[in-house]
């Protein structure tokens, strides 16, 4: 194939070029036509700094070294190819496309700047990648920063340091090893290294995050592991959260399971069809329905519903009571509103208001307010402030005190089974 040369610092005006093309160091490519463009059927070789005054069209485009700018649209059949230079052209390889890049492949050791769209297949960049428009591609690789203003659509995204979308994503996969910030849409599988956020609605398989969280809108997905903290600005749902740290949703949630180390807070409603497992504590600020709980602290909500057990460590708060299967309340543990259960189990020292059970144990010196039970088992030294109705039996200690006689009855209350 033919080769032709642009001498070193010097400016042509180029129409269609048949064969390759040298372009030498500092020099400067200007097109024909309105808008002007450039068109080569071979490969542009670029020989450090460089400059062209149009749109660019060849099979391939390479670069040695340099800061290499395309005022136009580029669009490549082939590869796009940079490399830092050496000996003589020396440098960073750093491409700046003022316009549309279109190609099939990118591979370029330090920088490069699309002031349009990017489509391509694969890109791999070694230092920064910038787009100011949408991005498409199979795969993009990107060793320091990655940042875009449009829209991303890609199956797989790998950047060593930072990424940030300031519009919609559709990815597939999305590995970070420092910061993630989108602005929503859907990526199935999420991995960051520090922390991620998202500043719209985010549809999601998998997010596993290292350190913090941040999601806003109505976001829906799967499973969700964060080693930190997760906050959502909104609704959420979900299959599993498993976070080290805190979980703040200032909305309603719904999922499967949630596991907490620290403290959880939901406003609006919780609802879980398996086990909620925190650490601290829990505040939810309506209604939280379960199959099971366990709370190391202290549980706050409207109403709570569990199909299995509720067991408490500290306190629990309601307006409208605790409802489950078995009802436990640790050492030194209160309680305020109606605990209703087939098992209530109170622990030593406890302070609980009124219980409704088929069967009720006070562990020594709790408080009660009232008990309505089929059997109730008083520990020593409990008191009863006051009544007591059981239908089956009362098994008292020594030093159990009543404010009024326990009565044996044959019917509970109806209006405590609701």
């Amino acid at each position: 194939m033919s080769q032709n040369n642009v001498s070193p610092r010097s400016t042509v005006t180029l129409s269609h070029v048949e064969g390759n093309l040298s372009v030498g160091e500092d020099a400067t490519v200007k097109g024909s036509g309105t808008p002007p463009k450039v068109v080569v059927s071979g490969t542009v070789h670029c020989h450090g700094d460089c400059v062209f005054d149009c749109s660019l069209e060849a099979d391939d485009f390479e670069g040695e070294g340099g800061y290499i700018v395309v005022k136009g649209d580029l669009h490549v059949k082939g590869r796009v190819e940079m490399s830092n230079g050496f000996g003589w052209t020396h440098g960073d390889s750093m491409l700046t496309v003022e316009g549309k890049l279109t190609v099939l492949k990118v591979d370029i050791d330090n920088r490069l700047s699309v002031g349009r769209e990017l489509e391509a297949e694969t890109v791999e960049v070694g230092g920064s990648l910038e787009i100011r428009g949408s991005t498409k591609a199979e795969t993009i690789d990107v060793g320091g920063s990655f940042a875009t203003m449009g829209e991303v659509t890609a199956k797989s995204i790998d950047v060593g340091g930072s990424f940030k979308a300031e519009s919609k994503v559709n990815v597939e996969k999305l590995d970070i090893g420092g910061t993630a910030k989108v602005k929503g849409g859907k990526i199935v599988s999420v991995d960051v290294g520090g922390s991620f956020e998202s500043a719209d609605s985010l549809e999601f398989t998998s997010i596993d995050v290292g350190g913090t969280v941040r999601l806003a809108g109505k976001s829906s997905g799967g499973d969700i592991d964060v080693g930190g903290s997760f906050k959502v600005e909104g609704d959420l749902k979900f299959r599993s959260i498993d976070v080290g740290g805190v979980v703040e949703i200032t909305g309603s949630a719904e999922g499967e399971e949630l596991e907490v180390g620290g403290k959880l807070q939901v406003g609006g409603n919780l609802k879980l069809a398996e086990e909620l497992e925190v650490g601290g504590t829990v505040s939810v600020g309506g209604e939280l329905n379960v199959q099971s709980v366990e709370v190391g602290g202290r549980l706050s909500g409207k109403r709570v519903t569990a199909s299995e057990k509720v067991e408490v460590g500290g306190s629990i708060e309601t307006v409208d009571g605790t409802y489950a299967s078995s009802v436990e309340i640790g050492r030194r543990g209160e309680v305020r509103g109606l605990i209703k259960a087939d098992e209530v189990v109170i622990g030593e020292r406890a302070r609980v208001e009124d219980i409704y059970a088929n069967r009720i144990t006070l562990e020594e010196e709790a408080r009660a307010r009232n008990l309505y039970g089929a059997r109730i088992r008083l520990e020593s030294d409990c008191h009863i402030y006051g009544i007591v109705h059981y239908t089956e039996s009362l098994e008292t200690e020594h030093g159990v005190t009543f404010a009024e006689t326990p009565q044996k009855v044959g019917k509970l209350p109806e209006s405590l089974t609701a």
